[in-house]
């Protein structure tokens, strides 16, 4: 730090970057914690940038605050929530628990930045403390700005790309209505589907996960905001976190509401914990997905082949021509991503001593992480690879003949014993059933074709 300049706080002179925003309960924090130079996110800051601003505003209309100190603050935060001043949120990710640091380093940028930008009636000097974090405490104001990015995050990048997902499933089902493939259950041949069933099953696994995303949501648009250093609200107006949830509302078009029980609010997180794992649910359908149509398009030679994913690049740096399912593979690395981080979220979650949450940095980082890669996963795993993938619709006939379980469809005619001969010298033979079956019984060729319809084996009921 060859260049710096002197700060002071309630320790003491510290030693602060000279064009550096944040001043001295910043720069302590980052002496402190060198350990992982994770920040916190675009997202988190966007949304801490929101909560201050209008903390600012709603203190005004309460009275509390000077207007043209409200002013300034407000102009200062809506640069913070731009992101004019990420680089001076300088804070590792592993610090206080409560996030106190990060609080004071958004007062601290915001306040020096308010100064600047005051009009020059205003004489007070604009204080971190006093007036940036005004009626607030970090116990409220970290775990609000959390609710609010992920409630962004999800109505924002999450939802629409699983909902571009299904839409994806559904139209390329549509395409192949009527193609049947061979059914699989433990890995193993069995009865057939169409195309469109099985990717109808995928589109349902979409919606029902968007349905847990709403339920969840419930939950995490009660803010915080409000109860202050433990949920007593104390230090603040009384009807501070009823407006603040309004203006909230106002600011971002979703609707958030004061938290029905400041100490349950800031005690716990059970909700973004419960949101976690809905996102957990999400990606475990996904990694299903993604592994389905990695086996699908297998091959080309030696595999299942049933589908052509769209060859996006080369595969490999010693096989010449070889291509692989890339997009899946990125889509399952996401999944186990997500996974991962909500294992820590549950562990942070259980951290909620008496009256405050002493991991929320973690939560804060791996929640909006979650939310963040799955959206971008699921819109490009749609956009790049679902809605381009074609099928190879000859294998799938020549694979779905010699399905040896196609003889099910004989039992109510034959029985299962004789059915079961049949299969078994299908499959050692390597001969349609259809064949073998005409071999062996005394039905005639109408009826076996009337039996053994593949398409008719997909709607279900017994075969006439």
């Amino acid at each position: 730090m060859s260049e710096y300049r002197i700060e002071k706080d309630s320790m003491g002179d510290v030693k602060v970057p000279k064009d550096a925003y944040y001043g001295a309960q910043t720069q302590r924090a980052v002496d402190n914690f060198p350990v992982s130079d994770i920040r916190f996110s675009r997202e988190f800051i966007e949304a801490l940038g929101m909560v201050k601003k209008n903390a600012a505003k709603v203190n005004a209309e309460l009275g509390e605050l000077d207007e043209g100190i409200t002013d300034a603050i407000q102009k200062a935060a809506q640069e913070v929530s731009d992101g004019k001043f990420d680089d001076d949120f300088a804070i590792d990710i592993f610090q206080t628990g409560s996030g106190t640091s990060t609080n004071m380093n958004a007062n601290e940028i915001i306040a020096k930045r308010a100064n600047e930008l005051k009009a020059d009636d205003v004489e007070a000097k604009i204080h971190p403390n006093d007036h940036v974090n005004y009626g607030q405490s970090s116990n409220d104001v970290i775990p609000t700005s959390i609710r609010v990015a992920a409630v962004l995050g999800v109505k924002e990048n999450l939802m629409p790309a699983l909902e571009k997902l299904k839409k994806a499933f559904i139209t390329k089902g549509e395409e192949f209505a009527d193609v049947v493939k061979t059914g699989r259950t433990h890995l193993m041949d069995a009865m057939p589907v169409t195309i469109k069933q099985e990717f109808d099953g995928y589109a349902r696994q979409l919606e029902l996960g968007v349905e847990r995303l709403e339920s969840a949501l419930d939950r995490m648009t009660e803010l915080p905001q409000g109860g202050t250093a433990v949920g007593t609200g104390l230090n603040t107006n009384p009807k501070f976190g009823a407006k603040m949830a309004e203006a909230l509302s106002d600011e971002t078009g979703y609707e958030f509401t004061e938290a029905k029980n400041h100490f349950e609010a800031q005690a716990t997180v059970d909700a973004p914990v419960e949101l976690s794992g809905q996102l957990k649910t999400i990606a475990t359908g996904l990694m299903k997905m993604g592994n389905d149509l990695r086996w699908m398009n297998s091959g080309p030679n030696s595999g299942i082949g049933e589908i052509k994913l769209e060859a996006l690049q080369p595969g490999s740096s010693i096989m010449p021509g070889k291509i692989n399912p890339v997009i899946e593979e990125s889509v399952t690395m996401v999944c186990a991503q997500v996974i991962g981080n909500d294992s820590a979220i549950t562990v942070a979650g259980q951290s909620g001593n008496f009256e405050l949450n002493v991991m929320l940095p973690v939560i804060a980082h791996n929640l909006l992480e979650s939310i963040n890669i799955l959206g971008n996963a699921v819109a490009n795993f749609a956009d790049k690879s679902v809605s381009r993938l074609n099928v190879n619709k000859e294998q799938m006939a020549e694979m779905v003949g010699r399905n040896p379980v196609l003889v099910t469809a004989l039992n109510p005619l034959i029985g299962y014993d004789r059915a079961s001969e049949i299969a078994k010298k299908a499959f050692k033979e390597s001969r349609p059933v259809k064949e073998v079956a005409r071999e062996m019984t005394d039905l005639s060729d109408e009826e076996l074709d009337e039996a053994l319809d593949p398409i008719k084996m997909t709607k279900g009921g017994f075969m006439e």
